[in-house]
């Protein structure tokens, strides 16, 4: 079997992307999970693609398990931990948001791994993003 999850896409505009991601784990899991795939969200205008995002908010909630929030790369960069038996919401645009700081191999893509996770644990979490373009 396999966790129950859903990415919705609830937003995409020229700058901004919100997005919707929920799990309910049967105990497997997700390790290191595309979650935000800069290449699948809208260009400007001009042509040019999105190639990174940067995490202006994130509202969660999250049933047993911890879910950490991932830059991907040749080896994914942590980027921020939403706690096990928490729910909150962060907004980080007063600095400008969390920006991608992975090294080699950075993609822009943003993925998500599971901690502690059990049977019947859930997590809920939303994110608006700032979209980079090349």
């Amino acid at each position: 079997m396999a966790d129950a999850v859903t990415s919705q896409t609830l937003a995409d505009g020229q700058r901004t992307a919100v997005f919707k991601f929920t799990n309910i784990s049967d105990g497997t899991g997700e390790s290191g999970v595309t979650k935000i795939d800069v290449s699948a969200l809208s260009t400007l205008p001009d042509g040019r693609s999105c190639t990174g995002v940067s995490i202006d908010k994130i509202w969660w909630q999250c049933n047993g398990m911890k879910v950490q929030i991932l830059w991907e790369a040749t080896a994914d960069q942590f980027c921020i931990e939403l706690g096990e038996n928490q729910s909150g919401y962060h907004d980080y645009r007063v600095f400008g948001g969390l920006t991608n700081n992975a090294g080699s191999g950075k993609t822009g893509d943003v993925a998500f791994t599971t901690v502690g996770h059990t049977g019947g644990d859930t997590y809920t979490v939303i994110i608006e993003c700032t979209k980079t373009f090349a």
